[in-house]
């Protein structure tokens, strides 16, 4: 049985997540982090993209963040965001049609007041996009 350190997930909505991880994959402002037991304490934020979880039993549950924090104590890990969406529950059609809609406001200056919330909602949408086609195609990263 490997080490495991309790992980909390939580969304502007509800917990989505409680319980005991082998290890944490998740994109900071700064780069890939891995977090496993024992890692030093950590305050981060995090960018729109997955996140993955290593189980006890090594099974990996992939799940999209819209940015937000991560936060690393001794015994636990903690990751608040205003979204959380397991891989399974993002909606294709809706990230597709977000990302298309998003591109065009950017592409005919719809936007110039707004460029860096238009630019967020293209972003999410094409990292939620993202994490289904890795999904589909059976990569890991």
């Amino acid at each position: 049985m490997s080490m495991t350190v309790h992980l909390d997930v939580v969304s502007a909505e509800e917990q989505i997540y409680s319980g005991l991880i082998a290890s944490v994959q998740a994109r900071g402002t700064l780069g890939e982090l891995g977090i496993l037991p024992g890692h030093a304490p950590l305050l981060t934020s995090l960018v729109p993209g997955p996140v993955r979880l290593t189980m006890q039993d090594g099974s990996v549950e992939v799940m999209y963040v819209s940015g937000g924090f991560l936060e690393v104590q001794p015994s636990s890990i903690t990751i608040l965001a205003d979204t959380v969406l397991r891989a399974g529950d993002i909606d294709e059609a809706q990230a597709i049609e977000a990302r298309s809609k998003a591109a065009n406001d950017l592409a005919e200056h719809q936007a110039d007041e707004q460029f860096a919330a238009v630019a967020a909602r293209l972003a999410a949408a094409t990292a939620q996009l993202r994490i289904l086609e890795e999904l589909r195609s059976g990569r890991k990263r």
